[in-house]
């Protein structure tokens, strides 16, 4: 087997990464770079996209060192936030205003008022998605009806998820989107063809700003010679949360993971049956490889590991997020305390996009570890409202599959477990988002010559967390969470 390397440009909400991996699946390196956070009003998020080239840049190089120069890497794969927009000018391709973040609320009013004309059964009909903010369409229209620069753009006018500005950066000007993150726009049908002009027209975004949609594995250029010294090929884009699903091996229908990262989102694999939810799920694109569409069914928590974060960085009340751990093992319960994380609103099965954040129960006798064991409870609870939608819409889970950052926390893992009272399996490397995007790369570099016998090589083994909790325990739980759901 050839040992050329594979680079992953992971980006993510908070910061963004590059990993180098060999053929087998072995993590050699990683460079990770923060960046800036702006929250310029009450439910706004907006990131700096200039910012996210140049520290991908910076992270990609150091890995590119790493490897021994650019002739040592096969190829790129590209993973990344979804619903994030991007607008640039073709000509200079500098952006035109500040990045709008995929947890960004400002067009809530926007959504209410196609929902109460009558449009929301029709465009979940199409595209699989439910009217929220969350999603790229009403971000874009806001952005040509409020930021001057970008209504004034005319021809010159792209709009883009991160993966597609970063593609564009590296190669100079190639403007394509894969099917994955295009599916997540609110713009495309779920059978996965091409921009939907008709979906293009409710929402007032112009189609020709719009990329080419593409397969994800595939020839999507080549960086420019100037970036690493020598043109490397990008082989493989993919949405977060379908590469992660590719990383955790759910590869067959009914595989269904959960990646607990700044949100917490879990898919189920649906195989070539089109996803209709009665529950307030998504049905998403999962992959499109060789012109054929998998889809997947997929519940999304909004607030996760940024609780944690929030947790340090407003309240204090931890100095890292390792702390929670022993924070939370270091009490019998949560003292009473409990916590409703809608920081950003609340996501499937939920959609209340106007729920805000409550910690209820506290007294003088409550300590740190409470609330911070409650704001751990809280996941659990939401991770078991996305499950009793699965099995409602048909796609009950044998098991769940956990990666991401929080994953790694095995207190967390267990009290899912409890929960859900079902087992809860993790892997030896819960970064299985890189680990998804380097599969697609590897296959589209011809390492491999399919995803299975990626993941075969590629995979590494883990643990499961079998269910200990007692059924009145978990019952008095539920019901607790359930009440704080009604009073909220």
């Amino acid at each position: 087997m050839s040992e050329r390397r594979i680079l992953v440009l992971d980006e993510g909400t908070t910061s963004t990464r590059a990993m180098l991996y060999a053929p087998d699946g072995r993590r050699l390196g990683m460079a990770q770079a923060e960046f800036t956070q702006y929250y310029p009003r009450p439910g706004w998020v907006e990131h700096d996209a200039a910012e996210i080239w140049d520290r991908t840049l910076a992270c990609a190089r150091d890995m590119v060192a790493l490897a021994g120069g650019a002739d040592r890497i096969a190829a790129i794969g590209i993973t990344n936030q979804r619903e994030t927009v991007v607008a640039w000018d073709r000509r200079t391709g500098q952006p035109l205003a500040p990045a709008i973040v995929w947890q960004d609320r400002r067009t809530a009013d926007r959504c209410a008022a196609l929902r109460e004309a009558g449009q929301e059964g029709a465009i979940q009909r199409r595209t699989g998605l439910v009217l929220d903010p969350y999603f790229s369409a009403t971000k874009m229209r806001w952005l040509l009806d409020h930021a001057p620069a970008v209504a004034a753009a005319g021809d010159a006018l792209a709009f883009g998820t991160i993966e597609s500005w970063l593609v564009w950066k590296l190669t100079g000007g190639l403007h394509v989107s894969d099917a994955s993150n295009a599916s997540r726009t609110q713009l495309m049908a779920l059978d996965g063809k091409g921009w939907d002009q008709g979906l293009c027209d409710l929402f007032g975004v112009p189609a020709p700003a719009l990329p080419e949609i593409s397969d994800n594995i595939g020839a999507f250029g080549e960086t420019r010679a100037e970036w690493f010294g020598q043109p490397i090929p990008i082989r493989g884009l993919m949405g977060d949360q379908q590469a992660a699903t590719i990383g955790q091996g759910c590869l067959i229908p009914g595989d269904a993971k959960a990646t607990l990262g700044t949100g917490a989102f879990v898919l189920a694999n649906m195989g070539k049956v089109v996803p209709v939810s009665r529950h307030r799920l998504l049905g998403t694109l999962l992959w499109r490889l060789s012109g054929e569409t998998s889809y997947a069914l997929e519940g999304s928590v909004f607030v996760a590991g940024s609780l944690i974060k929030w947790l340090r960085d407003e309240l204090g009340l931890i100095a890292t997020a390792q702390e929670t751990e022993a924070l939370a093992r270091s009490v019998p319960d949560s003292g009473g305390v409990a916590m409703l994380p809608a920081l950003a609103g609340l996501g499937a099965p939920h959609w209340r996009a106007e729920a805000m954040g409550v910690i209820r129960g506290l007294t003088l006798g409550t300590k740190r570890a409470h609330i911070v064991r409650a704001a751990l409870e809280s996941l659990s609870h939401q991770i078991h409202d996305l499950a009793g939608a699965f099995a409602a819409d048909g796609m009950a889970w044998r098991t769940l599959r956990i990666d991401g950052g929080m994953s790694a926390n095995d207190w967390i893992a267990q009290d899912m477990a409890d929960i859900l009272g079902l087992p809860v399996d993790r892997p030896a490397d819960v970064e299985t988002t890189a680990k998804g995007a380097a599969m697609l790369a590897a296959v589209g570099s011809g390492l491999f010559p399919s995803l299975p016998s990626a993941f075969a090589a590629m995979a590494a083994g883990g643990r499961r967390f079998d269910p200990a909790l007692p059924d009145a325990r978990r019952t008095e739980r539920l019901r607790g969470w359930q009440a704080l759901l009604d009073a909220g």
